[in-house]
């Protein structure tokens, strides 16, 4: 997978109870709330539940971003050079976000 011109992060920081900050090579500096990030996990799991139709008698709906504690990124690394694994506070870690999807994040 080739990153497209200007989806190329040139810095990362993470910041495990804030978020991430990406700069691109484009010059935007884009910033990826907790809440965010993980209620848009790219995971089969995360992406089924979101698309997943609410059951008709259903009070609540339980989806990604419903969580009993306060979230937080245990960990994130590199996945070669197109895209972040991060493992979460709540021991979900199968999502990888590729550099393209957070581009589309930030906008």
């Amino acid at each position: 997978m080739s990153v497209e011109s200007g989806n190329t992060p040139v810095r990362i920081d993470v910041k495990k109870d804030k978020g991430i900050e990406i700069q691109w090579s484009d010059g935007e500096v884009a910033h990826y709330a907790l809440s965010k990030l993980r209620a848009g996990c790219p995971c089969a799991l995360c992406k089924e539940a979101r698309e997943k139709p609410a059951q008709p008698k259903s009070r609540l709906t339980v989806l990604p971003g419903n969580y009993a504690k306060p979230m937080h990124i245990a960990q994130a690394q590199l996945v070669g050079n197109y895209a972040l694994k991060i493992e979460w506070s709540d021991n979900h870690d199968s999502g990888i976000y590729s550099f393209a999807y957070l581009r589309t994040l930030s906008g």
